[in-house]
């Protein structure tokens, strides 16, 4: 089962290939998350589908929630904070969280700055839809990248098509020359050094989950087929009729995700999956992918 390993020569926490990283509200779900092989949880108040549905401001987690996750499990505890809310990041950073993620999911704070992840001793987990958007987010410390789907609607077409769209963007920086990778940097507005490393690389140089709208298994399974690292899943496995079974099934198919007849006995018998919300029933301000920039 993959792990979170720390790389002493960046003093990060590195999420390997394979692994699944679940949305959790309070300690029963930590443990159940746990119990299914997720290498990590997120720490909420509550899940995308239920911020979504409630309306208004989503902030960050009650730290008491945090604590409570974190006394519960022995993975590590992930929890977000508002765009370029630096309080809500340096209380998280003060209780000695695992990773920060400043989400696009919580109201932004900040319609101008994105955090400078490198003043933090925590490491950062950002959104992307695009290249520009990933390049400037690396720039400013980014140690980890998850594709934006649209959280909490049990619908992967968002993911996939921001996944889809960051791979082909790496393989045409691979190719490109110094003139043209520096006109790439300037329409995209992000960093020339980033994308150089991007070029040398031919990959991005941060791991790359999948988020947003994974529902089922075989959700999972084509977000690894589509070249992600991982796969973030929210409201996909505490909305289902049975989140212990669908928690191990999606780990499951997340770490063999080729396995195409282990694959179809996982998705047998699951019960009812998370109800799901056409894309186009949203308009752009109630997208959260829409937010970040």
């Amino acid at each position: 089962m993959p792990q979170i390993q720390t790389d002493s020569s960046r003093n990060k926490l590195e999420i390997q290939k394979g692994g699944v990283i679940m949305d959790v509200v309070n300690a029963e779900q930590a443990r159940i998350a746990e119990a299914a092989g997720a290498v990590a949880v997120m720490a909420l108040e509550r899940v995308p589908s239920d911020i979504r549905a409630a309306g208004g401001v989503a902030r960050a987690c009650d730290p008491g929630i945090v604590e409570q996750v974190v006394d519960a499990v022995s993975i590590p505890v992930m929890a977000k904070c508002r765009i370029g809310h630096i309080t809500e990041a340096r209380v998280l950073e003060a209780m000695g969280i695992d990773y920060i993620d400043e989400s696009e999911v919580l109201t932004p704070a900040d319609e101008v700055f994105h955090l400078k992840k490198d003043d933090y001793s925590v490491p950062f987990v950002c959104g992307c839809r695009d290249i520009g958007e990933a390049a400037r987010r690396i720039g400013e410390g980014a140690s980890m990248l998850r594709t934006k789907g649209e959280p909490g609607t049990g619908n992967i077409v968002e993911a996939v098509r921001h996944l889809r769209m960051v791979s082909r963007q790496v393989r045409e920086i691979s190719v490109m020359s110094d003139d043209e990778l520096m006109t790439e940097a300037k329409n995209h507005g992000a960093p020339y050094e980033i994308l150089k490393q991007i070029k040398e690389a031919g990959r991005l140089p941060v791991t790359n989950f999948a988020a947003g709208g994974v529902a089922t298994p075989q959700d999972a399974a084509l977000m690894m087929e589509l070249g992600a690292d991982g796969v973030f899943v929210g409201s996909g496995i505490f909305k289902s009729d049975q989140p212990e079974k669908f928690a191990r099934a999606i780990v499951q198919a997340t770490a063999n995700y080729q396995d195409y007849e282990l694959i179809g006995q996982l998705s047998k018998e699951l019960g009812t999956a998370m109800k799901g919300l056409d894309i186009k029933q949203l308009s752009a301000e109630e997208r959260m992918q829409e937010r970040g920039w």
